[in-house]
């Protein structure tokens, strides 16, 4: 093989793999070396270097005294016919070895430093595990926990997900990607709307039950663009692509307020508060709204609820205004909508810990969301929702 030949083959060989000529010629410095040292008579240590221009190569070899130390500089680089002979076996033994781990190390190294960010995937493989997503010159593994529990995955659907973590691994790199992480959320408006990534407008607060619904706040650091329409966009179509690429979750882009008191109010949507009455720490609050939208402030097995507490960090206790006047006047009669005789007396509360919403009993009794679903199973002329 010719200098020139040598030349021309590192430089298609980098261009087919996706690599830098600079990156291949290290790998042959390298392979080279390994080479030499299994020559007959090979010195113990030996420095390759190779002219990028020209392609001469030269080998200056080396002996180790009893202290390591490297001693007898001496060139001995192989006569052309030989020195042919071990870069064609080289590169049929070591180098394709060594290519794919340049290639695995640069496919770590471009995806790293991109844990939080999105990508897009088509669907390889499913089951009941894990779905595998192609990105081109890499698979993402989308694991069972991070899948939106009864989204369709399609073999040669086209997904977008988010990466949570970039392992390092014998077989390269391993990405794994969301699709219920909140940051989705985030990284799809950024996309779809360019207030958001010009850093005009920012998204200050972000709360999700994956594939029921989202809650966003939003601000705008210009007075002269609407936080809320930016989002929208015209005729709704930006937060209609949002909505698209999350299968029909529904999302509530609230404007965020520094006014703690409105920002829950806001929160609440779609639901109107009537009022809101916050504790002397700040930690909590009773979210007082009209009887006939109960149901829908609390939202089905809470979720409203529980999204506006998660999007403010305020415990939430959800009253209508009977049973707040009630409470406020010392009696407290039975409620138009409850399930069951025996959950009568009492008021909606969230599970400071689980951030459930609960139906604290006078009695002291206290009802999950779920047990308030069966009772109004059983008495289907009451609602819950």
């Amino acid at each position: 093989m010719s200098n020139l030949d040598m030349s021309e083959a590192i430089r298609m060989l980098a261009a087919d793999r996706g690599l830098s000529v600079d990156s291949l010629l290290q790998v042959l410095v390298e392979a080279l070396a390994t080479a030499y040292k299994k020559r007959p008579g090979a010195a113990e240590e030996v420095i390759v270097g190779i002219n990028p221009e020209n392609m001469d190569i030269t080998f200056t070899a080396y002996d180790v005294d009893d202290d390591g130390n490297w001693i007898n500089e001496r060139d001995d680089t192989p006569k052309k016919d030989e020195l042919g002979r071990i870069a064609a076996t080289t590169f049929r033994q070591v180098m394709s070895q060594r290519i794919r781990e340049v290639e695995r190390d640069r496919k770590f190294e471009e995806y790293a430093n991109r844990e939080g960010d999105i990508v897009s995937g088509i669907v390889q493989k499913t089951d009941t595990k894990y779905t595998l997503l192609d990105l081109g010159r890499v698979e993402a593994l989308l694991p069972q926990a991070e899948q939106v529990q009864g989204e369709v995955r399609e073999p040669n659907a086209r997904l977008k997900a988010y990466i949570v973590e970039v392992r390092k691994t014998p077989k390269g790199p391993q990405i794994v990607v969301s699709r219920t992480h909140p940051g989705l959320i985030k990284r799809l408006f950024e996309l779809e709307v360019p207030e958001i990534a010009d850093g005009v407008v920012e998204i200050k607060a972000c709360s999700r039950e994956p594939g029921q619904r989202t809650k966003i706040a939003v601000w705008s650091n210009d007075n002269n663009v609407d936080p809320v329409g930016a989002c929208v966009g015209a005729r709704g179509g930006r937060v209609r692509m949002v909505v698209t690429e999350l299968r029909g979750e529904k999302v509530d882009i609230i404007p965020y307020s520094e006014d703690l008191r409105d920002f829950i109010a806001k929160a609440m949507s779609p639901a109107k508060v009537t009022d809101v009455r916050i504790s002397a720490d700040g930690t909590q609050a009773d979210v007082i709204v009209p009887d006939f939208q109960l149901s829908l402030a609390i939202g089905k097995m809470g979720v409203n609820a529980n999204l506006a507490a998660r999007l403010t960090g305020v415990r939430l206790d959800v009253k209508s205004e009977s049973q707040a006047s009630e409470e406020s006047s010392g009696y407290v009669s039975q409620a138009a909508d409850e399930p069951s005789e025996s959950y009568a007396e009492g008021e909606w509360r969230t599970n400071p810990e689980t951030g459930a919403m609960e139906w604290h009993a006078a009695d002291g009794s206290v009802v999950s969301q779920e047990q308030w679903a069966a009772a109004s199973e059983q008495n289907p002329g009451q609602s819950t929702e």
